[in-house]
C-alpha cells in the first residue's frame, strides 16, 4: 500500500527498490525531460509514468523570472501536498526548491488539476511527522540523506490558496 491508500503495482513496488541504487539515482534524472513532456502532453494527467503519486510543480525561476516545472514525487497531507528536495541525494540543493524560497507562491498539477499552492518550508517536530510519511512513499529519500553529503535536505508543505492569498 503507498500513503495514498491504493495498491502498489509490481512495477511500482520494482521502482521502490530500485531506488536505493546509486546507478537509479544517476540515471533517472536523465528521464525528467521525458517525464515533463508526458506530463505536459497529459495535462499532468500522467506524471512518472502513473508508477507513483507524483504532480507536476511549476514554480517562478528566482533569477530568470519564467516559469520552471518540475514533476516531484508527493505525499497528501490533509488537503495540502508535501514534497522534498532530494535531488537524488546529490550534494546541491535543486533549482525548483531554491525558487520556493525565493518565491513562495507555485502551482501544481495533480490528475490534472492545476492549482494555485504557497510553500512553506517544514522544520522541527512537523518535519520528523512529515519525514515519515515521505520515507513509507518512498524508502530510497534515507538512502539519499548519506549520499547528499551533510546537505539539509528540505522538506516542502504546499498549501492550495485562493487567487488573492498568492
Amino acid at each position: 500500500m503507498s500513503t495514498q491508500g491504493r495498491p502498489v503495482s509490481v512495477p511500482g513496488r520494482l521502482v521502490r527498490r530500485l531506488g536505493h541504487r546509486r546507478w537509479f539515482a544517476a540515471c533517472t534524472p536523465l528521464l525528467v525531460p521525458a517525464d515533463r513532456l508526458v506530463a505536459r502532453l497529459t495535462r499532468g494527467r500522467v506524471v512518472a509514468l502513473g508508477l507513483l503519486p507524483s504532480l507536476l510543480i511549476t514554480t517562478t525561476g528566482r533569477r530568470s523570472g519564467q516559469p520552471r516545472a518540475n514533476p516531484l514525487l508527493y505525499v497528501p497531507d490533509g488537503d495540502g501536498y508535501v514534497v522534498i528536495g532530494s535531488n537524488w541525494g546529490r550534494p546541491e540543493q535543486p533549482a525548483w526548491a531554491l525558487n520556493l524560497l525565493a518565491e513562495p507562491a507555485a502551482t501544481v498539477t495533480v490528475a490534472g488539476n492545476r492549482i494555485p499552492v504557497r510553500a512553506q518550508l517544514v522544520e522541527g517536530a512537523e518535519r520528523d511527522r512529515l519525514w515519515q510519511l515521505l520515507v513509507a512513499e518512498w524508502p530510497a529519500y534515507q538512502t539519499y540523506v548519506s549520499r547528499a553529503g551533510g546537505r539539509d535536505i528540505r522538506i516542502f508543505r504546499l498549501d492550495p490558496t485562493l487567487p488573492d492569498q498568492r
